[in-house]
Parts: structure tokens; C-alpha cells; sequence
């Protein structure tokens, strides 16, 4: 007895109760497992964000981008986001619109004006802009006055043109607007002067001021600081070398050959992109082909067309006074004139793997990357994968819509004085794929139309309808309770008498240009982002994904 230990004897120890013990010890462990569970389940629940398709790495995008499978998730190769679509306003600089008050009310001198009743209209009068100023802010009553330019002699001797800088009052874009109008003037008998009426939209040419061709030389510019003005005469020339110790001192980078051609407008950016932030991360001047080939998915042929324009869809003249470029048929030129004379090299790279990294201390005229027949690896962006994507930053601050397409965007909502609601309405052939789509052909007709706006948009307010419908008799339903407005009401904006068509025509040495699928659709999509309010298809008229069943979450509107 005195020999047991004491632990025998304590009644926990006992074997009756061994069964027990083992049971609370089981439980206690699975409570502490169970607490642990909650404890990390919450951990990752706070800390985890969804991935970001916008910062996915380069390779993520390229696999997206070469993607030729039958998935529900489909890219959607039609509107390209450009670098204006990421500035902020200038909050500063749009608060400081003119109010009215702050324009002299002229009042008229009798005195001055006897036997002077016919004479002409001094458009140079302070009075006659006073007058104007305030007239143009009475009438227009739905944008902020930022600018007059003064006013010049009209047509006649009754009218002066004027032209001024604005914003839309409810603006959402990084942008001023320029207008030039026509004003029509009379002199009452005891000289008091009066406007009879205003012209359209660019009515008033003769207050155009045009910019001067200056010439620039190759070296970096700072990008501006200013906002992005639509309206002013776009100078989008070629730059030209001015000399031959110019030429001989640059250096220059140039991309040949790849599968780049004809692909999407977000392919081709993508690359183009990348080619020329290599050349700045090189401090190099890029060698650009200006000639691209539009995709068949723009075009109203439904093949490829080679030959169009780089001016017509993007904004040269800000990156030519952003960045270092230079077209090539003129670099070519120039080369052949004074390569050998000059003794300038060519340092020729056929593997994109060869990094910019490795060619930054080339002193080398001449860097010229080729790339070969087989894709994907014959993309230009390829040489902005891997340890290069952290190095080398794509420039999107760099790429503008074209100006004279943005400028068509502002006649159109200029005509509907800027005061005016909009609805996005995909049909097209996504209607038809009822697997993928199947309530948006119910959802998109016009008594679904009219069921979704009634809430949304009031009655007899001013409608515009981007869509990819064709008929455009489809909406006839919608007139009854709003006046509703479509792309091709504005043709006169782009056909053979427009000053689009007039400047574009030029840029081709002539040709005729036409309006493009894709033309098309980035004027209808930014008509309809500058609408007061924005009703988007798959956001706010069906249930169905912008892509696809199951895809809403990585859709974006």
C-alpha cells in the first residue's frame, strides 16, 4: 500500500474513468481545431483581393489576347481605351469658367452713331464682344465658358465669327471643347445693335485661328500639362530631320516584321505600346510605320484593309510633341542618303528575349528588332514579358483618340446642346447566340426598352442610342415618349462635305477615306459617355453577362 505512487490513488486516474477522460480530451481538441479553423478562414477573408484584370503580368494579358478557344469568356475587340480616358479633370482649372457677371454690359452711344445705321458691323468693337460674350452665355445655358477668342468679320458685313473654349456643365472627361459660330447683327435706328441669331457648330470659320508649322527637332518633349483641347486645327504633319548632323547624332530604334498586323486595335496597342516605351526606356527615337491594317472585325468589307492611316484613329500630333518618333519611309530616306557617308551602324536583334536591359549601353545608330513568321512569338509585345514588364512602362499617357474624330463627337452633342441622357443597347449577333445570351434578344426589345427607362429616364427628354442594331426602325416605339437620336443622324458630320472628310483626304494624298467600322464605333460609344445619364446593356437592362453565361464577374460595362 505504501508503496503505490500517490497518482494511482487520485479518483481521475481510476480505470473506471479512463473512458471518459478520453472523450472531454477528443472534444477540447476538436473545439481548439475548430477555433483555429474560424481564426485562419478570417485571416484570408480580410486580406484577400480578387485579381484585377487590369494589373494581371504581361503573360496573363498575351495568353488572353492569342486566345482562339470556344470559352464563354469572349474579349471584346471593339473600343480601345486610350490615354485621355485615364485623366483626371483639372479641378482647378475647371472651376474657373466666366459667369456672365463677369463680362461688361455695353451699353450703346447715340452720339457716335448718327448717319452710321447701315454702316458695317466693327467686329473689333470691345462693345460687339461684350455683346457677343453675354449672348453666347445666355443661349447656351448648359456648358461653362472657359475661353473667347475675339471676334473677327462673318461672311458679311452683318455677321462676326467667334470662337470660344468650354466644358459641358455636367462633364465627366478630361477635356475643353473649342466651338467657332457665326453671328448675325443688326443696327437698330438709334444705333442699338442686336443679335438676330447664332450659326451652327463651326459656323463660324472664319474664327478658326490655324497653328503654325513650326519646326521641331527630335528631342523629348515634356507631355502637357494642359487638358486635352477638341476643335483646334489639328497639325499632325511628319516630323522631318532638319539636318544631316541631326540625323548622324539620333539614335534609333525600329521594329520589322511579326504577326502583329491585322489584329485588333487592342493587340495592335498593346504592342505598338510596347515598342515605344522600349525606345524611351533607350532614350531612342522609335521608327514608326504610320501605316496599319485594319482588322476585319472593323471593317465593312469583312476582310483586313491594309493601307489605313495611323492619324485617322489616334492623336499624332500629341505624340509626336510627347515622345521621339519619326515615320519610316522619311527615316529610310534619310538613312540610305547618309548611312555610309556618315559611317552609321546597325545593331540587328532577332530573338525578343534578347532584353532592353542588354541593349541599353548599344552605341549603335541603328537598334532593329525583327521578328520572325510564328506566332505568338513573333509579337512585339513579347519583348515586354518577363523581367522586362517591371522595367519597361508601356506609355499610355502618350496615345490620344484622333481629334478630329472627337471633334465629331462633340458636333453631336454640341447639336443636342449637351443636354441629353443615353442608352447602350447590344444586339447584333449576340441576340442570336441565345446559349451564351439567353434573355438579351427579351430584354433589349422595345417594349422591355420602354418597361427599363420608364424608371430611369423622364418622358420627352432627348435620347441617344448607341447601338449595334441596324435598324434603326427597331426603336421607332421609344418617339412616342422620348426624341431619340442615333449615330446616322449626324452623316453630315463625316461625308464628302465635312472638314472631316476634307482634312482626312488630305492625309492620303487625296484618297477617298471612309468611315469606318471602327470609326463608328468609338464615335457612337463616346457620344453616349457624355450623356447626362448612361444606361448600359448589362448593367442595367438585362441579367445576362457581357460575355457570356457565368462570366458577369469578369465582365466589365
Amino acid at each position: 500500500m505504501l508503496g503505490r505512487s500517490a497518482l494511482s490513488r487520485t479518483g481521475s486516474f481510476r480505470p473506471e474513468n479512463l473512458g471518459q477522460n478520453a472523450l472531454v480530451m477528443i472534444g477540447n481538441l476538436c473545439f481548439t481545431l475548430f477555433v483555429i479553423g474560424v481564426l485562419i478562414f478570417t485571416i484570408i477573408a480580410a486580406t484577400y483581393e480578387p485579381e484585377d484584370p487590369l494589373f494581371h503580368p504581361s503573360t496573363k494579358i498575351t495568353t488572353f489576347l492569342t486566345s482562339t478557344s470556344n470559352a464563354t469568356f469572349k474579349s471584346d475587340n471593339t473600343v480601345v481605351k486610350t490615354g485621355e480616358d485615364f485623366m483626371r479633370p483639372n479641378e482647378t482649372a475647371i472651376a474657373a469658367f466666366i459667369n456672365i457677371t463677369d463680362v461688361e454690359n455695353p451699353t450703346p452711344d447715340a452720339t457716335e452713331c448718327e448717319g452710321g445705321v447701315n454702316q458695317p458691323i466693327d467686329c473689333s468693337d470691345p462693345d460687339v464682344f461684350h455683346m457677343l460674350m453675354r449672348a453666347a452665355i445666355e443661349v447656351f445655358r448648359d456648358i461653362h465658358f472657359y475661353r473667347f477668342g475675339k471676334p473677327v468679320r462673318g461672311s458679311n458685313e452683318s455677321t462676326c465669327d467667334m470662337a470660344w473654349r468650354f466644358r459641358p456643365k455636367e462633364g465627366k472627361t478630361a477635356s475643353f471643347y473649342k466651338d467657332y459660330r457665326t453671328f448675325v447683327i443688326s443696327r437698330s435706328e438709334n444705333c442699338t445693335l442686336s443679335i438676330l441669331g447664332i450659326g451652327d457648330y463651326h459656323s463660324g470659320l472664319n474664327a478658326r485661328k490655324k497653328k503654325r508649322n513650326q519646326k521641331r527637332g527630335f528631342q523629348k518633349q515634356e507631355p502637357a500639362a494642359t487638358m486635352l483641347v477638341v476643335g483646334e486645327v489639328v497639325n499632325d504633319s511628319l516630323p522631318v530631320v532638319e539636318s544631316e548632323s541631326s540625323f548622324s547624332q539620333g539614335k534609333y530604334l525600329i521594329y520589322t516584321g511579326g504577326g502583329d498586323r491585322c489584329k485588333s486595335m487592342n493587340h495592335y496597342l498593346w504592342s505598338f505600346l510596347c515598342a515605344l516605351g522600349e525606345a524611351q526606356y533607350l532614350n531612342r527615337t522609335l521608327v514608326m510605320d504610320l501605316s496599319l491594317c485594319l482588322s476585319s472585325i472593323y471593317t465593312n468589307s469583312n476582310g483586313d484593309e491594309e493601307g489605313k492611316d495611323f492619324r485617322l484613329y489616334f492623336d499624332f500630333e500629341h505624340l509626336k510633341e510627347s515622345a521621339s518618333v519619326l515615320d519610316q519611309a522619311q527615316f529610310w530616306s534619310d538613312w540610305n542618303m547618309w548611312q555610309k557617308k556618315d559611317g552609321l551602324s546597325l545593331y540587328l536583334v532577332e530573338d525578343f528575349r534578347i532584353t532592353p536591359m542588354r541593349l541599353a549601353q548599344s552605341n549603335d545608330a541603328l537598334i532593329m528588332r525583327k521578328f520572325g513568321s510564328v506566332e505568338p512569338d513573333n509579337y512585339w509585345y513579347r519583348v515586354c514579358e518577363g523581367e522586362t514588364e517591371s522595367v519597361v512602362q508601356r506609355p499610355w499617357h502618350l496615345i490620344w483618340k484622333s481629334k478630329r474624330l472627337m471633334d465629331i463627337v462633340s458636333g453631336i452633342a454640341s447639336r443636342l446642346n449637351w443636354d441629353f441622357d443615353s442608352v447602350h443597347v447590344v444586339r447584333g449577333e449576340k441576340v442570336k447566340n441565345r446559349e451564351l445570351w439567353p434573355n438579351l434578344d427579351r430584354d433589349t426589345s422595345p417594349d422591355a426598352l420602354l418597361s427599363s427607362l420608364q424608371e430611369k429616364i423622364e418622358d420627352g427628354r432627348n435620347l441617344y442610342i448607341a447601338t449595334n442594331e441596324h435598324d434603326t426602325s427597331f426603336f421607332d416605339p421609344l418617339k412616342d415618349k422620348y426624341s431619340t437620336h442615333f449615330l446616322d443622324d449626324y452623316k453630315d458630320l463625316w461625308d464628302e462635305n465635312s472638314d472631316w472628310y476634307l482634312e482626312t483626304t488630305k492625309l492620303v494624298n487625296g484618297a477617298p477615306v471612309e468611315f469606318d467600322g471602327y470609326m463608328r464605333i468609338s464615335v457612337d460609344t463616346e457620344v453616349f459617355l457624355r450623356g447626362n445619364k448612361q444606361i448600359e446593356t448589362f448593367n442595367d437592362l438585362t441579367s445576362d453577362c457581357k460575355n457570356g453565361i457565368n462570366a458577369c464577374s469578369t465582365a466589365a460595362s
